[in-house]
C-alpha cells in the first residue's frame, strides 16, 4: 500500500474542510490498488496526487497496453 505523504494541509473545495489521509482503492481500468491519499471527511471526495497518476496509473495503462 503507498503512502503520500505532504506537509500542506488540503481543504476540500465544496466543504471547505481539511482532508485527511485515509485508505483508499483505486480503480483504473480494470486494476484495482489501495493507497492512503488525502479525502474529505464530510464528503467523501479524494485528492489523487501527481505521483500515483504519473506513477501507478501510468504503469497500469502501459501494462494493458502491452497486453
Amino acid at each position: 500500500m503507498d503512502e503520500i505523504r505532504t506537509d500542506e494541509t488540503l481543504v476540500c473545495c465544496g466543504c471547505d474542510v481539511e482532508m485527511l489521509p485515509q485508505k483508499v482503492t483505486l480503480n483504473y481500468m480494470g486494476y484495482a490498488f489501495s493507497a492512503t491519499m488525502p479525502r474529505c471527511p464530510v464528503c467523501g471526495y479524494v485528492y489523487i496526487p501527481e505521483e500515483i497518476v504519473a506513477g501507478r496509473m501510468a504503469e497500469v495503462e502501459q501494462q494493458l497496453e502491452e497486453k
